[in-house]
């Protein structure tokens, strides 16, 4: 799995500010074609999927395939509704996934 990713979110934003996250997990992305010194194929492992949810409700999400670089960047916006704990979840092919929690107050 990954090592624990980065988040950048604001701490705080008025309601109706549009707020920018940005995200950086690290992660070789094996894409399944490649072969090892021995010709063996290395098999696939990839982050597969991303969620971003702010108390319990899915934000954001996105399907990611072989073609998606390692090291994953996603930056996405939203619109400032509610204050929460805002949770960035990465899943990997093996079902394996890694969270990250950042709290943002909304005035």
């Amino acid at each position: 799995m990954a090592k624990k990713p980065r988040v950048k979110l604001p701490k705080k934003a008025k309601a109706g500010d549009i707020v920018q996250v940005k995200t950086l997990a690290s992660h070789k992305m094996e894409t399944g074609n490649r072969k090892d010194k021995k010709g063996n194929k290395i098999p696939r492992l990839i982050l597969n999927k991303f969620s971003c949810s702010v108390n319990g409700k899915e934000l954001f999400g996105a399907d990611m395939h072989p073609s998606v670089s390692a090291n994953p960047y996603i930056s996405f916006f939203f619109t400032a509704k509610e204050s929460g704990k805002y949770e960035f979840k990465w899943t990997d092919d093996n079902g394996e996934s890694i969270k990250v929690s950042k709290d943002m107050t909304v005035s």
